[in-house]
């Protein structure tokens, strides 16, 4: 999936309920993460739920993988690796998330803590993106 069906499979989505379904079903269908991934080092701070991103770099395309306990968080996990897996640094730092974000209808109905947790998952993957 890419970002334009992602905004398109959400402008279907009415309400609250059918959106916060449609995350948990996202969550779903990350990559199995392996357990010996889940590391203090690949962890993410600033998050209420437990969450581990891991990253590759090939050809200067950024690769990420993501878990969470929270099958709410897995699913923003998963919005947010589809709008940034396989893209190059310049693409990343350059993608509106947080417009993309509001346009989905997430930031409304997102309690603060989990808008936060977001916005940390957010930070990490510039972050990993721009590290060499």
């Amino acid at each position: 999936m890419d970002t334009a069906e992602l905004i398109e499979n959400f402008s279907y989505l009415t309400d609250w309920e059918d959106k916060y379904r449609y995350l948990i079903e996202l969550g779903d269908s990350l990559c199995d993460f392996p357990e010996n991934e889940k590391t203090d080092a690949n962890k993410v701070e600033g998050c209420m739920s437990q969450v581990w991103f891991t990253h590759t770099e090939q050809e200067n395309r950024h690769y990420f993988n993501a878990t969470s306990d929270a099958h709410i968080v897995r699913g923003l996990e998963a919005v947010l690796l589809t709008l940034i897996n396989g893209k190059t640094s310049d693409e990343i730092l350059k993608t509106d998330i947080d417009g993309i974000f509001k346009q989905l209808g997430l930031s409304e109905n997102l309690s603060p803590t989990r808008r936060n947790g977001f916005y940390a998952m957010v930070e990490r993957v510039r972050m990993l993106a721009t590290s060499k």
